[in-house]
């Protein structure tokens, strides 16, 4: 499903490359449960935002499914993105200028889905989360741990092939992490392929396989 081959990221910092990602080779199949981890500074979340297609400044070779995203146009790789992956960031990127409703509604209208299918979509994503009587709410008047609920709701509305999760239970007490983490074990169970970047080793047992970064190296693979 993802192939990486030679994944290359650097800064430039005058004459000098600082390199955080190093080579990275990687395969992950349809279905797969993964979890990156290592330590601050190891290129995790670096990786995510590559296999995501937000970051475009590396080099080497990937390939989505039949798609070589290196050679992609960037409006290419936005459409490619929009229909395929949702994301959950540690720091929500909710839109504060959009109701929670309208939140929602970002990734549906990426696809072909009338108005009344989305209203209906939404509603019913709004009461799974416990969320209906907040929908007319603005993001800025709801907690942290609220604005991150709404944004794995809006990651999975959609059911998107692929769901990237940066530290997605970072601002969850306890048993609203176990929420999550359940239902992405069951949605990876219907199909859809997760990948998430968690210091938590209790998140990280949800999954199939761990892969350990240190300074932008793949080092170590661990299947569960």
């Amino acid at each position: 499903m993802i192939t990486l081959r030679n994944i290359e990221r650097y800064f430039e910092y005058g004459p000098e490359k600082n390199y955080v990602l190093r080579g990275v080779n990687l395969d992950i199949e349809e279905r797969e449960f993964v979890t990156i981890m290592g330590p601050s500074g190891a290129g995790k979340s670096t990786l995510l935002h590559a296999i995501g297609m937000h970051d475009t400044s590396w080099t080497g070779e990937y390939y989505f499914f039949d798609q070589a995203v290196h050679k992609l146009k960037p409006k290419e790789r936005a459409e490619l993105r929009n229909k395929n992956i949702g994301f959950v960031f540690q720091s929500y990127h909710l839109l504060d200028q959009l109701t929670v409703y309208e939140n929602l509604e970002v990734p549906l209208s990426y696809r072909d889905i009338k108005k009344s299918q989305r209203d209906s979509i939404i509603n019913e994503t709004l009461a799974r989360f416990q969320l209906t009587d907040k929908k007319n709410l603005y993001p800025s008047r709801l907690s942290g741990g609220l604005q991150q609920l709404i944004g794995v709701a809006r990651a999975v509305i959609a059911n998107p092939k692929v769901i990237l999760a940066d530290e997605p239970t970072g601002n969850l007490h306890s048993a609203q992490a176990r929420e999550i983490m359940e239902l992405f074990t069951k949605l990876n169970q219907q199909g859809t392929t997760i990948i998430q970047v968690t210091h938590s080793e209790t998140n990280a047992a949800y999954s199939h396989r761990i892969i350990q970064l240190a300074d932008g190296l793949v080092v170590k693979e661990t299947a569960e």
